[in-house]
Order: C-alpha cells, then sequence, then structure tokens
C-alpha cells in the first residue's frame, strides 16, 4: 500500500463484499429455511456492516482514491473476506457455517498482517495494527463459537 487512502479504500471494499457475500448468503438460508445458519451469516453481516462504517468514518475527510474492481490488490481472486460463494447450499449445517466464517476472517487477518508487515508508513501501521488486533478478536470469536457448538451450547446467534 503506498498511501493510508488506498488503504482504506481496500477496507472499505473488503468490508463491503464482506457485508454484502454474509447478507446474500443469510438471504440464501432463510429462503430454503434454515434458519440457525441464516442467522449466524446475518450477525456476521451485521458486524461487517458495523467495521465498514468504521472505515468510512476514517476515510470520511480524505480524498479516496477511486480503484477499480481489477486493480484491488487481494491475494486471491475477490477480496479476503468475502465468504465462500458454496456456502449458499441449502443443506450446509451450523459447523460447516462456522468455517466459511472462519475462514473469512482469517483470510482478512491475513491480508491486514500483510500490509502491516509489509508498510513502511507509519500512519499505515498503526491503521494496519488496529485491524490485525480487531481481526484476531473476530478470529477468536468465532474459534469461541466453534467450541461452543462442538459442546452442544447454544451459540450466541440462536439465543
Amino acid at each position: 500500500m503506498k498511501s493510508v487512502e488506498e488503504f482504506l479504500a481496500h477496507t472499505i471494499q473488503l468490508e463491503s463484499e464482506s457485508a454484502l457475500r454474509f447478507g446474500q448468503l443469510a438471504d440464501a438460508m432463510t429462503t430454503v429455511g434454515n434458519r440457525d445458519v441464516g442467522r449466524l451469516f446475518r450477525r456476521l453481516a451485521d458486524y461487517s456492516l458495523l467495521h465498514l462504517g468504521d472505515a468510512r468514518a476514517r476515510a470520511g475527510f480524505r480524498t479516496m482514491p477511486v480503484i477499480a474492481a481489477a486493480d484491488y490488490k487481494w491475494p486471491d481472486i475477490e477480496s479476503p473476506e468475502a465468504a465462500a460463494i458454496w456456502a449458499a447450499d441449502p443443506f450446509i449445517g451450523i459447523d460447516q457455517a462456522l468455517q466459511v466464517a472462519l475462514d473469512a476472517e482469517t483470510a482478512g487477518l491475513a491480508f491486514y498482517d500483510d500490509v502491516l508487515q509489509n508498510t513502511n508508513d507509519p500512519e499505515i501501521r498503526v491503521l494496519a495494527k488496529e485491524f490485525v488486533e480487531e481481526e484476531s478478536q473476530h478470529v477468536a470469536e468465532l474459534q469461541r463459537w466453534i467450541k461452543l457448538h462442538l459442546n452442544g451450547e447454544k451459540l450466541p446467534t440462536e439465543a
């Protein structure tokens, strides 16, 4: 990343795509009657929307670059936190849905950590470190949810 504005543009796009994908998955699961998974994905979409709002607020006073979809610097073909589209399978179980969510959050964490490790810009380092800490919390929370599920306990989305 060459500027804070470029970093924030990537962050805004990452959270937008995460919210969109989790929202689509939530709608798909609700439509087919898989309500537990639908609630899980809706909660994750809502979390992404909160993070998107935070990223937009940070970018609010800056002149943001316009980046074409093909010009984002993702480690793969789509944004790191865009959950796997195969999770729209109507028969997906809560265990698989949790793994899809964990994979997406882990990919987001790796993206921000890569930025943190490879930038020399002190302002980008500060922001990237904050996002690494935030994504680490998301990963830890999903790991906690997986343990709850494996122990037969209710998830926060089921309460």
